[in-house]
């Protein structure tokens, strides 16, 4: 299909503001991020979160070098209890919930009956009957309690769990932690979790975190201490160079972290967004999406992610979607874009039509300079280190 290219004003809204509302939740560590200093907010499942307290390439270069402290408060928990909790929650997702131990994490999709992606929660097992399902910004809580209503597995409490987290993420966070909560916490490992005391109550501190290094994450349920939490954490992490920031979109873009209702949604399917891992046919029972996503496990892609770079000086981050244009013709639109630092170029994710997707093809995309040219890279453009040591991180942070 051929369309008009069209130039719209990509500075319509910036520098737009965001008004303190009481009807959006504020979350345990919002008091405290205010007294460091974060003034930029944004709104992620109907809570503030922090967008940032200092700069974000500062709070780059500090998660990559040392340890950051990140109050994401819209990371919300929906518990799932009952006697038919594990079978319904596996009934959400087609990855196989049935390995899954108490105390271990597993990152899954949560799909609609026509492949579309709901959410991708990392699913935490609290107990046999007790699941929290760490949610992207997506209507998670209402889409179970609507197919609890018409499944076979009606036994369940479905809940917000008004849980607040906080992550601490980069290569000294090992030593952090093991300052704050001892060190056992070194031996905690990926994607596993385990409870911790903090000032008499227990908080649940897992292994896991969206920035591509080592880190973790902690899951306070006692809003009342959200400040002292806070506090404590900057104490411990006095002699790591520690900092308050927000969650690092140049790190993600660059090992590769996908953001739901950016990069994908309920209009893309897992095989579409490089996630067909996530879908295990063979050794999931009935789950909500099978038919239609065992229908398309064989079939041509519609659209395929692919990792972009755009040359030139450093763009400001965006995640507006942009068009992409093969000569005329629209072939995709680029979902997010971040400029690195260390690879002196300018990220980028994009969905595009299978046939744009070898590497070296180029579009041209309208960005904040006008028309430039996006080229398909290698991807992702560096690696994670979410699965390092941490003894040996911990030593080394010593130095």
């Amino acid at each position: 299909m051929r369309v008009t290219k069209k130039k719209t004003s990509l500075t319509l809204h910036r520098g737009a503001t965001l008004s303190i509302q009481p009807r959006i939740r504020k979350g345990a560590f919002f008091e405290a991020s205010w007294r460091y200093g974060c003034r930029k907010f944004s709104v992620y499942n109907r809570t503030f979160i922090s967008s940032t307290f200092s700069d974000p390439l500062e709070e780059y270069w500090k998660v990559i070098k040392d340890v950051a402290i990140w109050p994401v408060m819209g990371e919300r928990q929906v518990e799932i209890s009952g006697p038919d909790a594990a079978e319904f929650v596996q009934f959400l997702t087609p990855r196989n919930m049935s390995k899954c131990a108490v105390g271990q994490c597993k990152y899954a999709l949560i799909t609609a009956a026509d492949g579309g992606i709901v959410s991708d929660p990392i699913i935490l097992k609290l107990a046999e009957d007790r699941f929290w399902l760490s949610t992207s910004d997506s209507d998670l809580e209402l889409w179970a309690n609507g197919v609890a209503v018409h499944s076979p597995f009606r036994n369940v409490t479905i809940r917000d769990a008004n849980v607040s987290v906080i992550q601490v993420q980069g290569p000294k966070s090992p030593r952090l932690m093991a300052n704050l909560f001892g060190e056992e916490v070194l031996d905690l490992r990926y994607y596993w979790f385990m409870p911790a005391d903090f000032q008499g109550h227990e908080l649940k501190i897992s292994r896991t975190g969206w920035s591509g290094e080592f880190g973790y994450e902690i899951y306070l349920e006692n809003p009342d201490q959200g400040d002292a939490l806070f506090d404590a954490l900057m104490e411990a992490g006095q002699s790591s160079n520690v900092a308050p920031g927000a969650v690092s979109q140049i790190r993600r873009i660059e090992s590769g972290i996908l953001s739901w209702g950016v990069d994908m949604g309920l209009d893309e399917t897992p095989f579409e967004v490089g996630l067909g891992r996530l879908v295990e046919l063979e050794t999931t029972p009935d789950f909500v999406g099978r038919a239609a996503l065992e229908a398309l496990k064989d079939k041509p892609l519609s659209k395929t992610l692919v990792g972009l770079t755009i040359g030139g000086d450093a763009l400001e981050t965006n995640e507006t979607a942009w068009p992409l244009f093969a000569g005329e013709l629209r072939a995709g639109k680029l979902t997010s874009l971040a400029y690195s630092p260390r690879l002196e170029s300018n990220l980028a994710l994009g969905l595009v039509a299978p046939e744009h997707a070898d590497i070296g093809t180029t579009f041209s995309v309208e960005t904040w300079r006008g028309t430039q040219r996006a080229t398909v890279s290698k991807f992702p453009f560096l690696p994670k280190l979410q699965s390092g040591n941490a003894r040996e991180l911990f030593a080394a942070s010593a130095v």
